[in-house]
């Protein structure tokens, strides 16, 4: 195969934990009798609350076929590459295995903000209930001086929310005074950015970006100045596509496909858009150029997307008529956001391209 597969997962594959019926149709026509596939297949998730071993296995079980861990590619994957920051002692919120996410992607000392909470009490105070009964002392002080990872949405937002603006604005000795002056801050780097997600409810749920516009907007009314990140990484940033495509390319050497892939097909979604600022170039050296001469969008309309809400072709409209919910600092570029392909679902999304690339297994 001169091709290879990007698969979406949430309102693709599956709704929540219940697959889609014709993610099922769809993959066996991807595998052969012995369960391989016959072309290249990532899947890229924003998810970032578990391993990827675990989504492979709850996938394997979902679609009735064996997928490897590297084969999947969670929002947090591209971390892998941010080793400057791997030796040091990092902030990590979200939610799932934390600690065993954040190891496994070669993060030496992390922190949860529940350590960080146990460590300074008083700092976390929305919650009167929760609050110390007595005056606490604290003789913890760690400085966590060299980032923040913002895995993806924690559960208790206001504690969240608290320390890690804490964390900012005192570069990293939480529970000192504020220093406005501290600026920029210390680095954050982001995983998932989307402001809302699919699963078994009617309507979108809110995703990470959400808890990120709260982050930013609460950061910039308190010092008056723009939250900057370090790196953002999950769909549909740049970064995550290449380090897509350099698991498709690993995966045609393992198999020794000799025919370079010359088109990913990103199945789900819009493939990367334009950022504001390069973000985060330490990564740039960990990947080959990219090889892949296209990259095409198949939009499958069993998850966020609405048929009858298409963004309009004129750029002046889309400005003023359209709500952009991408990341603030992403660009809005209509021809971007614009699908090559729109498809009812991931069955004739594997057909269509089949029929594009004269594919015949």
């Amino acid at each position: 195969p001169s091709f290879g597969f990007l698969f979406d997962i949430d309102g693709v594959l599956v709704r929540g934990k219940t697959p889609i019926p014709a993610a099922k149709t769809a993959f066996q026509k991807l595998v052969n009798s012995q369960g391989q596939f016959l072309v290249p297949v990532v899947f890229v998730t924003n998810a970032g609350n578990c391993l990827r071993q675990n989504k492979a296995d709850q996938l394997s079980h979902l679609l009735g076929v064996p997928i490897s861990q590297d084969q999947v590619m969670m929002s947090h994957s591209p971390l892998r590459m941010f080793k400057r920051y791997h030796e040091k002692c990092v902030l990590v919120s979200g939610q799932g295995p934390l600690l065993d996410i954040a190891q496994d992607l070669g993060f030496c000392q992390p922190i949860t903000i529940e350590t960080l909470r146990e460590k300074h009490p008083l700092l976390d105070a929305v919650d009167h209930d929760r609050s110390p009964n007595v005056l606490v002392s604290v003789d913890f002080c760690l400085k966590l001086s060299v980032s923040v990872v913002l895995f993806g949405e924690p559960v208790r937002w206001e504690t969240s929310l608290q320390l890690i603006i804490d964390v900012l604005l005192t570069s990293g000795y939480p529970g000192n005074p504020y220093h406005h002056e501290n600026y920029p801050h210390i680095p954050v780097l982001a995983c998932n950015m989307d402001l809302m997600w699919v699963a078994e409810a009617q309507s979108p749920r809110f995703g990470h970006g959400t808890f990120m516009v709260c982050l930013e907007n609460i950061y910039k009314k308190i010092t008056g100045k723009e939250l900057k990140y370090e790196a953002l990484m999950g769909k549909p940033s740049r970064l995550t596509y290449q380090y897509a495509e350099h698991l498709i390319r690993a995966q045609a050497l393992q198999r020794h496909w000799e025919q370079p892939i010359h088109t990913l097909y990103a199945v789900g979604g819009p493939a990367a858009l334009s950022q504001d600022d390069e973000l985060g170039h330490s990564w740039e050296n960990e990947l080959a150029s990219a090889a892949a001469a296209h990259c095409r969008s198949v939009l499958v309309c069993t998850g966020v997307y609405n048929p009858h809400t298409e963004v309009p072709l004129d750029t002046r409209d889309s400005i003023t008529e359209t709500v952009f919910h991408g990341h603030r600092d992403f660009r809005f570029d209509p021809g971007l956001v614009e699908p090559d392909h729109i498809v009812p679902d991931v069955d004739a999304a594997v057909d269509l391209v089949f029929q594009l690339e004269n594919f015949a297994p």
